[in-house]
């Protein structure tokens, strides 16, 4: 269903991405918004590993609600607060995701609304 698009004339992805997914004509999408590392009893892992594992999580519920799954995920924005969490959250959606990877993109801001949030992701889905 998806296609992964990475066209020889480019430099590699840098991680486990694809510079470009094709989506099938007539599939659905879900625009899901930036979620945070905070668990349902409000408790914020402390690193950015745990924090993107359960970010991971409530995109899979959110997904599921869809009658969709992480698999179909095809778009990441990423954010993280600095360069150290970069690796923990690679981690985690390193192994939230399937194959072809989505497309992604992950940035370095300065902050969030409460400063023990280290990640904060948003994805595109179709299927």
């Amino acid at each position: 269903m998806l296609r992964a698009i990475t066209p020889p004339s480019l430099h590699a992805p840098f991680a486990r991405y694809s510079h470009g997914i094709e989506v099938p004509a007539g599939a659905r999408f879900v625009f899901c918004s930036g979620q945070l590392g905070i668990g349902i009893d409000a408790k914020i892992p402390q690193g950015s590993e745990a924090q993107a594992a359960l970010i991971f999580r409530a995109i899979g519920a959110i997904l599921a609600e869809a009658g969709m799954g992480l698999c179909d995920i095809v778009r990441i924005n990423a954010y993280v607060t600095a360069r150290e969490h970069m690796a923990g959250y690679m981690k985690a959606r390193d192994a939230a995701v399937s194959d072809p990877p989505p497309a992604s993109t992950l940035m370095i801001v300065s902050g969030f609304a409460r400063e023990e949030f280290k990640v904060e992701v948003e994805v595109v889905a179709a299927k």
